[in-house]
């Protein structure tokens, strides 16, 4: 009797399991960010540790900020394995040594997502600041 008490316990987590899996990925799709396909223009600006900012005009069909930063001529970034902007313009932020990070906002609103799932539209302004905690 103990094994097929068992063997339903088992079969019950799974079934758990298979239905939270499925609600998370629901979620997800409706959760994600909209994009905005075809021809875009916009503006990245780039605010380093001294205050002086660099701008970069983009025309891009890209979806999203890691791709239109991509094709923004002169500007350059590297990200750490985790995929955070530790490097922007040859100026390396160090949170571990002085509390600094590259804080990016679209529009004058801190950003919701990472360069890779924030959604790039026409006519957006991206900052993105050196900054200190």
């Amino acid at each position: 009797m103990k094994a097929k008490s068992s063997k339903k316990g088992v079969i019950a987590a799974v079934i758990i399991l298979a239905v939270v899996v499925a609600a998370m990925a629901v979620i997800y799709m409706f959760m994600k960010p909209g994009t905005q396909s075809g021809s875009k223009t916009v503006t990245i600006q780039v605010i380093d540790s001294a205050g002086e900012t660099a701008s970069y005009t983009v025309r891009t069909d890209a979806q999203y900020l890691d791709q239109a930063m991509d094709e923004a001529q002169g500007l350059s970034y590297e990200t750490d394995e985790g995929g955070m902007v530790i490097t922007v313009n040859g100026e390396t932020a160090d949170y571990t040594a002085d509390q600094a990070y590259w804080a990016f906002y679209v529009n004058g609103e801190y950003c919701s997502y990472g360069i890779t799932q924030q959604p790039v539209a026409d006519g957006d302004v991206f900052s993105i600041e050196y900054t200190r905690g």
